[in-house]
């Protein structure tokens, strides 16, 4: 049983993580002019899509080498345009996302993963994506349905996946 002043000291400490990403996070924006082309992801963000990308595509994913690097590259690359493609408040949760995720005390926090993301295994990214899949709280379980729906719309919406699930296309239209 959790006592007063554990949940008190987690509570602080919570509330600490939080502040700092949020502080290091608004200190990484730019404000940019309404006109300008969208964002590309960040260096940060192609690096946790990488990870999740292995844990999501699990058994759709060429099995090494080359081409699951293309692969995952290419899968990057396509959440890229899906996030570029949402409303401004969807992209905006989600870099708040992305910033909790790569500030390295909110990462072991929220998602139990103390290694950077270029060093995380399938397996412990798979582990903490399924502990935000089952988690109590709604907030973490519609992370997890953000991310996952990303990876699983960029994978499945590239014509080079299509074959392996017996899709022809879109129809034509004449």
């Amino acid at each position: 049983m959790i006592t007063r002043r554990q949940f008190i000291k987690a509570g602080l400490v919570g509330g600490l993580a939080l502040s700092a990403a949020g502080y290091f996070y608004a200190r990484s924006q730019k404000e940019a002019p309404a006109s300008a082309v969208p964002r590309r992801p960040t260096f940060q963000e192609r690096a946790i899509v990488a990870a999740i990308v292995p844990a999501v595509l699990a058994g759709a994913l060429p099995p090494a080498g080359e081409a699951r690097r293309e692969a995952i590259a290419r899968t990057v690359d396509g959440v890229g345009v899906a996030i570029a493609g949402l409303s401004a408040a969807a992209q905006k949760e989600l870099d708040e996302l992305f910033a909790l995720l790569g500030f390295a005390p909110a990462r072991l926090l929220l998602a139990g993963l103390w290694p950077g993301w270029e060093t995380a295994s399938v397996d412990d990214v798979a582990a903490f994506l399924q502990g935000w899949r089952e988690s109590r709280l709604g907030l973490l379980r519609s992370a997890y349905a953000a991310l996952h729906d990303l990876v699983l719309g960029a994978w499945y919406g590239t014509p080079a996946t299509w074959e392996a699930i017996g899709y022809p296309g879109p129809p034509e239209i004449l």
